[in-house]
């Protein structure tokens, strides 16, 4: 029989090698799995979701939106445990940001500011409202410990710099979702989603050097997604923007401002600088 503690050094081995198609392999994995658990859940827990209007009530959104992401989460967790990339991923970062690098939180808070001030509170229930943030707490937690976490750890220890790491990890971050289109989003929609996602992805990578942990885009993040759900009544995205125009000025504000992070993205990509690993430089 196999030592156990050889299988798990020969894991993490494989994971601690170079390579830039580790990330894409561990996205790719996550999604699949991911669609697994949903696909799970949602036979498991049909009675508890509201078939005809999936976000009526704060029961239905928590099982048919927010269980299979908190699993999804969980299952990083225990990826990064596995991996033995517990300080790496959670501890301090082995770059210091700088700090013009605030620019991306200040940026990031204008439109959640926005929604919150938006939302018409009185006609939530409370749980819908509490639904909605754990959701929130859930897919803030597994995309940014998939792409600011692994995504760049591994992309790090491939050697590149850190504009490398800033865009491919952004990349990363904007595939996922097109996995969108297997709920039923239109194919159009979803393409035009991805300049958004891409910018949030290049904020969301500032807002983790500046702050050195990953703590704080988690945060950010999971602040975005229900704030933007509970002022528009879309689950995100440009779906959004429909909405936005006719419940005011503020909120059609807010749903630009993907195309804000894509372009202060870009502008700020020209000013990063920095490598973690140069020895095992590939970019």
């Amino acid at each position: 029989m196999t030592d156990p503690s050889l299988v798990e050094s020969a894991w993490r081995r494989f994971w601690n090698r170079d390579g830039w198609w580790r990330a894409v392999l561990l996205a790719v994995v996550y999604i699949a799995a991911f669609l697994g658990i949903s696909a799970l859940t949602s036979t498991l827990f049909s009675g508890m979701i509201d078939a005809k209007s999936p976000t009526s009530n704060g029961v239905s959104i928590f099982f048919g939106f927010a269980l299979p992401v908190l699993l999804g989460a969980a299952l990083l967790l225990l990826f990064i445990w596995s991996a033995g990339w517990w300080h790496e991923i959670f501890g301090r970062q082995p770059i210091k940001g700088s700090g013009w690098m605030w620019i991306a939180v200040a940026l990031v808070l204008v439109p959640i500011v926005i929604h919150l001030s938006s939302t018409r509170w009185g006609e939530l229930s409370a749980g819908v409202i509490v639904a909605y943030l754990v959701m929130g707490l859930g897919v803030g937690a597994a995309e940014e410990l998939l792409t600011r976490g692994l995504a760049v750890n591994l992309l790090r220890k491939a050697g590149y710099g850190e504009k490398a790491v800033m865009v491919l990890s952004s990349v990363i971050f904007a595939l996922l979702h097109m996995q969108n289109m297997i709920g039923g989003q239109p194919p159009l929609l979803t393409l035009l989603e991805l300049p958004y996602t891409f910018g949030f992805g290049l904020m969301m990578y500032l807002v983790l050097r500046v702050t050195g942990s990953i703590i704080w885009p988690i945060l950010l993040h999971a602040a975005t997604d229900p704030t933007t759900a509970l002022s528009s009544g879309s689950l995100g995205g440009l779906g959004e923007a429909a909405a936005s125009a006719s419940s005011g000025p503020l909120l059609l504000i807010a749903s630009m401002f993907g195309y804000v992070f894509l372009v202060a993205g870009l502008i700020m990509l020209f000013f990063v600088k920095g490598r973690v690993h140069p020895r095992n430089a590939l970019a």
